[in-house]
């Protein structure tokens, strides 16, 4: 037996299925991007050279920031990034300290019935989002709470699967170090503090982080409770952009105000990509 020539084979054989590999990642990258690509190249096209292009050019020789100077000058384009901020902050922290208050209730707390109750948490789930939507707005609309920042904030502050995510997190801290500082006299919002979130940091943070991109994103619930464009968001403030502020012929305006809305999100995420990874790993560990 020739140990050679099954080791050139062998490489080969890896070789060929590395470049097979690549290939068809290449392929699904180029694909994934590429809508990115043309919305940033249409951005910097003029108006005129858009139009005249009757067969779609995937260059441009002659760019123009004409059409970002637009977006904010057009329409109120930064107000509605000061919602979206406001909006997006005050979520997030409200809901990480609901969504962790409820986690460690439900994984270190002894109750009766606690299992049935997380299991009937758990169901909630199944229920369509309209149905909550629906709800969400009567509620809201019979609070008075329509066209105000409470009423875009408030049905937004928790999350059953975030509660899921981060209770599986708390669990597979052991419980020896619970009863140990039990016996020590510590409370448990301290060894909530001192213990549990800093071990779980990952998975806290992957869930901001999500939240942010949720609430960023928003654009249903914004867009039914709100109609006067003081409390617009970005989502929404695009389609106001759409019919109010550039027209609707006017793509490359439009494009450049949906480049400006979404650069924040990418930034954010090539920043916490790691943690994002991190914490999504370690939530579908058990044990």
């Amino acid at each position: 037996m020739d140990f050679r020539k099954i080791e050139k084979r062998a490489a080969a054989k890896a070789r060929t299925q590395k470049i097979v590999v690549y290939t068809l990642l290449t392929l699904w990258a180029v694909l994934v991007l590429f809508p990115f690509y043309w919305m940033v190249l249409t951005s910097v096209k003029s108006y005129s050279s858009y139009n005249s292009e009757y067969i779609p050019t995937f260059f441009t020789l002659h760019p123009t920031f004409q059409n970002y100077v637009d977006a904010f000058t057009a329409v109120p384009l930064g107000r509605y990034f000061m919602n979206t901020l406001l909006f997006t902050v005050v979520t997030t922290a409200v809901m990480l300290v609901v969504v962790t208050l409820a986690a460690f209730a439900f994984a270190r707390l002894e109750f009766r019935g606690r299992s049935l109750a997380f299991t009937l948490f758990l169901s909630l789930m199944m229920i369509p989002n309209e149905l909550v939507v629906i709800t969400n707005f009567v509620t809201i609309t019979n609070w008075g709470l329509r066209n105000t920042f409470t009423g875009l904030i408030l049905p937004s502050i928790t999350s059953v699967f975030y509660i899921y995510l981060l209770k599986e997190n708390f669990e597979q801290i052991p419980d020896e170090l619970y009863r140990a500082a039990k016996v020590d006299g510590t409370s448990d919002m301290k060894y909530l503090l001192k213990v549990m979130m800093p071990i779980c940091r990952p998975t806290i943070i992957t869930i901001a982080i999500l939240k942010v991109i949720e609430c960023w994103n928003s654009y249903v619930w914004p867009r039914l409770i709100t109609d006067d464009q003081a409390y617009f968001l970005v989502s929404n403030g695009i389609q106001e952009i759409r019919e109010n502020g550039f027209g609707r012929e006017n793509i490359p305006a439009m494009m450049a105000a949906v480049v400006v809305i979404s650069l924040p999100l990418i930034v954010l995420f090539l920043i916490f990509r790691r943690k994002i990874m991190a914490g999504v790993a370690r939530g579908g560990t058990k044990g």
